[in-house]
């Protein structure tokens, strides 16, 4: 009977004790961790300065689901970036923000960013540590200032003791705050597709007939932007949307102020492009088919900033546009989509 009630107290001192350090313990061993897969050239992303924790990526975790971070605490970075549609939103052609506030443009992918040089569709950002500024403090989206979003974290007993773990005793500061956001989103590598399985010779990578002569097509009409094995060559270039009264976004010219970048957006991943939809910085395409039909039907607007590689007609067959989106297809990756670690907890 003592050993029994002995064990009994061991089982709740235990419970009591985890209990008291909130999600620190929860998530043990639960972390996303970062990647290069194989063949992959080498991030861009400098890990010296901020390198990753279990701590850390789990506090970046926590923040990024967490709408404390918005000034009316409704709006997570999750709100716009939802892991099983790419880390982007399907539900309206642009980002919709705090008190139903409608943003400009299309929420990005969050894929693969540690090998981006420029944040957002205009390139306004060049690193991923202070990437999150622009959401939390954009009047359209969150709304807030980091000062107060940093007081509200530091009024958190739970947050105190997480920033703690992650960095040390301290108060929490800006910095620390968007290194730990930075933690989490630089882990979401995506790369078990049935594409990355074909190209490594791996069993549920085989592909059909119609996704080989896709893929061949793909090669010859998309892969000057869209290059292997990111499908995005981190460049920027005006891909012969119209401008008129609904669509007259500039694009980088906003930020450059030179003529030459009129138009002119940064070139997405297509990873995921299945799920990621609708398309286009402003989202005016809701089908991959769409999209298709503008490069290879006829679409594409002049300008004298057009990319040189849309100066040349593209020509594909109905047939052929078909092969081209059987192949896209390939580029899903569920294991990303679904992957617990990168789910809230």
């Amino acid at each position: 009977m003592k050993n029994r009630l002995f064990f009994r107290w061991i089982l709740v001192t235990a419970f009591a004790a985890a209990a008291t350090v909130g999600f620190v313990r929860e998530w043990a061993d639960t972390a996303p961790r970062f990647v290069r897969p194989y063949g992959w050239p080498k991030p861009h992303y400098d890990f010296s300065k901020n390198k990753q924790t279990e701590a850390g990526v789990t506090l970046g975790r926590a923040l990024f689901y967490d709408p404390v971070l918005s000034r009316d605490s409704t709006i997570s970075c999750a709100s716009c970036h939802l892991q099983y549609t790419g880390f982007t939103h399907v539900d309206h052609a642009v980002s919709h923000g705090i008190e139903g506030r409608k943003g400009t443009r299309n929420a990005p992918v969050l894929i693969d960013l540690a090998w981006n040089t420029a944040f957002h569709w205009d390139g306004g950002v060049n690193n991923l540590e202070v990437q999150a500024i622009n959401p939390i403090e954009h009047p359209a989206e969150m709304d807030n200032s980091l000062a107060n979003a940093v007081a509200r974290l530091n009024r958190s007993p739970r947050y105190k003791e997480a920033f703690a773990a992650a960095f040390g005793k301290g108060e929490i500061t800006s910095q620390r705050m968007l290194k730990a956001l930075a933690q989490f989103t630089v882990s979401l590598v995506s790369y078990q597709a049935k594409y990355d399985k074909y190209t490594r010779h791996e069993a549920g990578g085989e592909m059909t007939p119609q996704e080989i002569n896709g893929l061949r097509l793909f090669r010859a009409h998309c892969a000057a932007c869209h290059q292997e094995p990111l499908f995005t060559n981190n460049a920027f270039a005006n891909n012969g949307l119209p401008i008129d009264a609904d669509y007259n976004d500039l694009g980088r010219y906003h930020i450059t102020l030179n003529p030459a970048d009129s138009s002119v957006f940064k070139v997405p991943t297509l990873r995921n492009i299945e799920h990621t939809y609708p398309y286009m910085h402003d989202g005016r395409f809701k089908k991959l088919k769409e999209v298709l039909n503008h490069y290879a039907g006829g679409g594409i607007h002049p300008s004298t900033t057009l990319a040189p590689a849309l100066r040349t007609p593209m020509l594909l067959s109905p047939e052929e546009k078909k092969d081209v989106i059987a192949f896209l297809l390939t580029l899903t990756d569920k294991e990303f989509l679904y992957n617990k670690r990168f789910m809230p907890r």
